[in-house]
């Protein structure tokens, strides 16, 4: 059986206090003992986005093609954990309950344990027409699951991939940090987002955070009406301050002096104009500058995975001479690089990230810090 995630700290002080407003929170601190990088090995994560895809919504290629790529990350005695950064199926196939089962259900085979944190297509797209929102069948019903309301569909997203807070997926059910249970006396809505986890592993600090690309934090707006409703506003505004609220937590537990690195998952390509303008995407600055000034303030490499535009890159978009930094200018940040995984086409593939905590590599294509990283492309 493969190692298991880092334990946590086996006793978590979440003392709260509300004065003039303003919540003060005790965050659990990070287990030395337990996570020190002074004789920590190397560990390995198998991370990939945008899988499996359909071009239509009777497409099972790559569902069918999942069960051997599944089994190749499991060949590998390299790896000891598995994160998906989002998107289970395309644009072009329907939201149903019965294809998120049918995901879940494969996960089970994954050998390690498996974070993952939802994309725009099995929640924040289900109002669109190409995912069946507003479609129905031969007998009048709706094809997608709660006609497509992106509010339903997350909700169904959480029951299904996210029964117990804390847990992962996978084979390997093991004990992860959840949003949905630190309590915030001043926010307690944030608890909702049992989605978002940390952990620690061999002195890295990941965290997941639900950004989703499509219809959530850029300009569209659900059903393809003229203005967003006041439902798709207040989600926007209550997920960003809980994510924004969830950046905070996790960068501040990397303060510890154990921690080398931190690594961020999430859905959205926060620099891809997807052929649209600069303003599209004006919606993730929030998410941008918290990055940005977190990555500065902890002085250690930060590395941000993920998916949303399926084509592989490796860049730092904090760099002023990077083409894309111009949709969020303003910032340098040279702590900071990320990488974008390949998703949505055959041949299927995942990216394999090994994390040292006694390397400090250049930053090339392939290496940044105490992490280097080789594609993984399935025959």
């Amino acid at each position: 059986m493969s190692p298991r995630i880092g334990r946590l700290p086996s006793v978590i002080k979440r003392l709260a206090l509300v004065a003039a407003g303003t919540l003060l929170a005790v965050l659990p601190t990070v287990q030395a003992s337990a996570d020190s990088t002074t004789k920590a090995p190397p560990f390995t994560l198998a991370v990939y986005g945008d899988s499996p895809y359909g071009t239509t919504p009777t497409d099972t290629a790559q569902l069918q093609a999942t069960p051997a790529f599944i089994n190749s990350i499991n060949a590998d005695p390299d790896v000891s954990e598995v994160v998906h950064v989002g998107d289970i199926h395309s644009g072009k196939q329907y939201c149903t309950q019965s294809y998120d089962q049918t995901i879940k259900d494969l996960w089970t085979a994954f050998q390690d344990p498996l974070v993952y944190t939802p994309g725009d297509n099995e929640w924040t797209d289900c109002h669109k027409a190409g995912e069946g929102g507003n479609v129905t069948d031969a007998n009048g019903n709706y094809v997608d699951y709660a006609n497509g309301n992106p509010v339903a569909n997350l909700a169904l997203v959480r029951s299904l991939f996210f029964p117990v807070a804390g847990r992962t997926l996978g084979g390997v059910s093991d004990r992860v940090h959840s949003q949905a249970e630190l309590v915030d006396l001043v926010h307690p809505n944030d608890s909702n987002y049992v989605e978002n986890v940390w952990w620690v592993k061999n002195g890295v600090l990941l965290v997941t955070v639900n950004i989703p690309g499509g219809s959530n934090n850029d300009a569209d707006v659900w059903y393809g009406a003229s203005a967003m409703t006041p439902q798709q506003q207040q989600e926007i505004a209550d997920r960003t301050g809980a994510d924004l609220r969830w950046l905070d937590t996790a960068f501040q537990a990397a303060q510890d002096k154990d921690i080398k690195a931190v690594v961020v998952g999430e859905q959205a390509d926060m620099w891809d104009v997807d052929g649209k303008t600069a303003a599209h995407l004006t919606g993730y600055e929030p998410f941008v500058a918290s990055l940005a000034s977190h990555t500065n303030a902890l002085g250690k490499p930060v590395l941000l995975l993920n998916g949303d535009s399926h084509v592989y890159n490796s860049d730092n978009p904090f760099d002023p001479s990077d083409p894309v930094n111009a949709t969020h200018p303003g910032y340098t940040v040279p702590n900071f690089h990320r990488i974008t995984v390949h998703g949505s086409t055959f041949p299927l593939e995942w990216l394999k990230l090994t994390f040292d905590p006694n390397a400090s590599n250049p930053t090339t294509a392939t290496t940044f810090g105490p992490f280097s990283w080789s594609r993984q492309v399935q025959p």
